[in-house]
């Protein structure tokens, strides 16, 4: 566990300063060890053997607050002892609790009908800080106490870091195979206007909105630079399960000219792990290697479909699969910052405490939890003013935003989400 307290320090410190900053916060209740860091943070007993992994860890609602932060550990006081600043709220616990998904192995009980763990359900949902990134608040709150105690910090501007811009390839197509103009064809469409959507141009097809959507990024990248701002494409290489249909051939034409378009904007290329993977993700593996071969690239990033990471430990399959990074994290049901962070972070395991190599890139909002009834159900000018909220605070904290939004959301005439895609890739 020290290897993950040390880890913890430092990304809430800031990765972007140097080490040696970081070790000027202590970890310790030992008061003879005081004297060599300017901040100490107490420990709330969390870790300890016989409390951790039970129900003694389990928040309680409302939560106390320092300086405006929710916190989970511990108490709001803060004293002098000596030269040494020492806080009493446990934000290295705090930040563990979310940043492993840790409430998920105490709740093991509580899944949706996907098998995920409902943001509905969650600690920053319940306690009302799912649209800010409390981790990185806490940062920014020990980086003002070492300022206080001397060290000398520059504060960075508000400044976005990174901007992914993602999608999922689902349904790629209307009516581009027989299996839909016979679906076509038996719901009462003229056979040969079923049969014409077929062998129509591929821009023709009304769900092929990757051009335009590719074209937004593009817009975007001109302006906030290429390497702070990406487009990614996930394509699905596997999975029988209902929900891993429609299937579509990786090697067909249609798929090839989408992967063209990819090279052609420099979009980055993942893996859509299939919701069948998720059931069991030992086909991880296989699904990587197909989309290996049927593109002739190497895969290293990853999100499961559905956004069906069902279990924490379960991400230990993708780095044992050569995945570098996943974008999954995020809530369907609620957008927000589910790992209470912005930036990414590596993988902890909570049921065996190991800090992993594969890095996270929390998911701030996804397309249709805005709109859809069973999820948000926000109106336009209600999922507008959400999502700038949310990039907003990204910004204050030096964050990097990942937006999802699928091709069938940017369809013309279907409902605000083109709308809304179009406002936020223009907000910089």
């Amino acid at each position: 566990m020290t290897d993950i307290i040390r880890y913890i320090l430092r990304f809430m410190v800031g990765e972007h300063l140097p080490d040696d900053v970081s070790k000027l916060v202590g970890y310790t209740s030992d008061q003879s060890a005081f004297a060599d860091y300017k901040v100490v943070i107490v420990p709330s007993g969390f870790f300890d053997e016989g409390t951790y992994g039970t129900v003694k860890t389990k928040p309680s609602i409302p939560l106390m607050n320092i300086d405006g932060k929710p916190f989970l550990f511990g108490t709001p006081d803060i004293e002098r002892v000596g030269d040494v600043i020492v806080v009493h709220a446990d934000l290295v616990a705090s930040a563990y609790f979310l940043l492993s998904r840790y409430e998920e192995i105490l709740h093991r009980d509580i899944r949706d009908g996907h098998g995920r763990f409902p943001g509905c359900e969650s600690l920053p949902w319940l306690a009302g800080f799912i649209d800010r990134p409390v981790v990185d608040e806490y940062g920014k709150l020990m980086r003002r106490w070492l300022n206080n105690n001397g060290a000398n910090i520059v504060e960075r501007i508000p400044f976005m870091e990174k901007i992914n811009l993602t999608h999922d390839v689902d349904v790629p197509f209307s009516g581009r195979t027989w299996r839909n103009i016979v679906r076509r064809v038996l719901s009462g469409q003229n056979p040969v206007t079923a049969v014409r959507g077929k062998y129509s141009p591929l821009e023709c097809d009304p769900y092929y909105t990757f051009p335009w959507m590719l074209e937004q990024n593009e817009k975007l990248r001109r302006v906030a630079g290429v390497d702070r701002c990406r487009s990614f494409l996930f394509f699905r290489a596997g999975g029988e399960a209902v929900q891993d249909r429609p299937y579509y051939d990786l090697r067909g034409k249609d798929i090839q000219s989408l992967y063209s378009l990819c090279k052609r904007y420099d979009a980055t290329i993942g893996l859509h792990s299939s919701y069948q993977a998720g059931r069991d993700p030992s086909l991880i593996l296989s699904e990587k290697k197909n989309l290996e071969e049927a593109f002739g690239i190497e895969i290293k990033c990853n999100r499961h479909h559905f956004l069906a990471s069902r279990e924490p430990e379960d991400m230990e399959y993708l780095e044992k699969a050569g995945f570098t990074d996943d974008y999954t994290i995020g809530y369907a049901d609620v957008a927000g910052f589910r790992l209470g962070t912005s930036r990414p972070v590596r993988y902890i395991n909570p049921a065996t405490c190991r800090l992993s190599a594969l890095t996270l890139h929390p998911l701030t909002v996804m397309d249709g939890t805005l709109n859809e009834a069973k999820y948000m159900n926000l109106t336009s000018d209600q999922a507008e003013e959400y999502c700038m909220r949310l990039i907003r605070n990204i910004r204050d904290v030096n964050g990097e935003l990942t937006l999802l939004w699928h091709n069938t959301s940017a369809v013309e005439g279907c409902g605000y989400l083109r709308e809304l895609y179009g406002k936020i890739t223009n907000f910089n």
